[in-house]
């Protein structure tokens, strides 16, 4: 994952002579084994629990529910730097909405229960109740109240006392009075805990074929429910590694896999690459973020032009879930 904040910092001393840092030294090269003639390291990717929800938003048309839904997910490429990891799950057709309007489901990712409850509500009222004919249900079913998020409960203040609610068998919904009509939100929503941090790392001889690679990838795994892609188009281009020489930063950039420095660090590049291309996942589930890694490295195989496919982990000191590429292969 990475960071998309800027902190200004002086420049370090001496910085045209740059110190190894001793732990980025241990930095070794993976065996490989082969799928479909491409070289995949026999690594894993490591991830980490998150707390999880899923809001299914409607309007009269695709294009408001699409467009609520981008806004939505703005700033939420990742929890280091941004309140929530969130993007666009699946379209829905009419027949599939609570409303029976066009609509579209989007998965938000958060450390806490708290955390994403207050970033969930901040964004529906910012993004979803301020956009054309939108309404916002809760995607997450049977889920005990102790662990639901208040959202509509919240933003039903913005009525001025006009709001009205009403419940459909279990679930309540209020209905806030606006200038196109109403906006009606459901009034909890359900989280579970999840999984964050999949992800494969395509590396090119090339800057085309590595994007090429990556853009199928993407491709396959937004086939698979439950999980989203959360960087710019499913794709990261500036993976991060924890820590950094500037001690205000939490994560700087990945020089390991930089190409333009195989020659400087200890890289674990191939020497014939050219760009490196990250795709990072989560998933309501780990089965999720295996199947989905499964279906990229399948159609990322297939892709000509590659060098190498991994994985990023920390040595398994970051999170519980290690996801080895031979088991997907």
């Amino acid at each position: 994952m990475v960071p998309h904040h800027v902190v200004k910092l002086a420049e370090p001393q001496n910085s045209d002579k740059l110190p190894v840092d001793p732990e980025r030294s241990l930095n070794t090269p993976n065996e490989t084994f082969e799928i479909n003639g491409v070289p995949v390291a026999d690594t894993f990717a490591e991830a980490f629990p998150i707390t999880a929800t899923r809001l299914l938003i409607t309007a009269e048309s695709e294009h408001w529910a699409q467009t609520a839904a981008n806004v939505f997910c703005g700033n939420a490429t990742s929890v280091i730097a941004c309140d929530v990891e969130s993007a666009v799950e699946c379209a829905l057709l009419a027949a599939e909405s609570p409303d029976g309007r066009p609509g579209v489901s989007v998965l938000a990712f958060a450390f806490s229960r708290e955390g994403l409850g207050k970033a969930v509500a901040a964004r529906v009222g910012q993004c979803i109740l301020t956009c054309p004919t939108t309404a916002c249900y809760n995607g997450i079913a049977d889920c005990p109240k102790e662990k639901q998020i208040i959202v509509g409960g919240q933003l039903r203040y913005f009525g001025d006392g006009f709001q009205t609610s009403k419940r459909i068998c279990d679930r309540r919904l209020w209905r806030v009075p606006v200038m196109d009509g109403e906006f009606t939100c459901e009034d909890r929503f359900g989280t579970v805990k999840g999984v964050a941090g999949g992800n494969l790392l395509l590396c090119g001889k090339s800057q085309a074929e590595a994007l090429a690679a990556a853009e199928s990838a993407v491709a396959a795994m937004r086939s698979v429910p439950d999980v989203i892609m959360p960087f710019p188009g499913g794709i990261v281009r500036s993976g991060s590694k924890i820590g950094s020489r500037y001690k205000k930063l939490k994560a700087s950039t990945n020089d390991a896999y930089c190409p333009t420095l195989i020659p400087l660090t200890q890289s674990l590049l191939p020497p014939e690459t050219a760009a490196v291309y990250e795709i990072v996942i989560d998933g309501l589930s780990a089965e999720s973020v295996q199947a989905a890694m499964r279906a990229g490295l399948r159609t990322a195989v297939k892709c000509t032009g590659l060098s190498l496919i991994t994985a990023g982990n920390y040595g398994g000191k970051l999170g519980p879930h290690h996801f080895h590429l031979r088991d997907l292969a």
